[in-house]
């Protein structure tokens, strides 16, 4: 007995659809500036989604996340940036590095994270220096690695991601 082969159609997201959804969240065609540096990849599998969620990946707006809660799939689109951008950053970046440090290698610190209702903290030894907003490597007694914390004051830090 032969049992005939059944071709199933695997339905997959419409690229071209996201495209239109990207341009709508940036207000900018792709390719312009502002916009997607190119189209979604027409290659890509992704399933089907009722609904897509469009976000910011950061504040510098330098990629748009393109999400399905179900089934679970995301996707980073690049998006061009303003030329001016970049000097912006980078200035933002020498005005903390000018900083004197408040926190020297050696130093004790206390890391604390939190919001309301909810606070942990850890103390350990910074392994550098850094100025108000830089980052550093403390050393934690019960752990081999050590732990990346951002500088708030002197003898205080917070984990990057958290703002107390």
């Amino acid at each position: 007995m032969i049992l005939p082969l059944l071709l199933v159609a695997a339905s997959f997201q419409d690229t071209t659809t996201l495209d239109a959804s990207v341009a709508a969240f940036t207000g900018r065609p792709t390719g312009a500036e502002g916009g997607a540096r190119t189209p979604v990849d027409a290659r890509l599998r992704l399933a089907t989604c009722p609904t897509v969620s469009l976000s910011w990946r950061s504040e510098q707006h330098d990629a748009v996340v393109v999400s399905c809660g179900g089934p679970a799939w995301r996707i980073f689109v690049p998006v061009i940036r303003p030329a001016s951008a970049p000097a912006a950053i980078a200035a933002s970046f020498v005005s903390v590095a000018k900083a004197p440090p408040v926190i020297k290698r050696g130093d004790p610190i206390v890391i604390e994270a939190g919001t309301d209702g909810f606070s942990i903290s850890r103390e350990g030894v910074a392994m550098g220096d850094a100025a108000p907003g830089g980052r550093f490597m403390v050393k934690v007694d019960d752990t081999r690695t050590p732990v990346q914390a951002i500088a708030v004051e002197a003898g205080h830090a917070t984990l990057p991601g958290w703002s107390n």
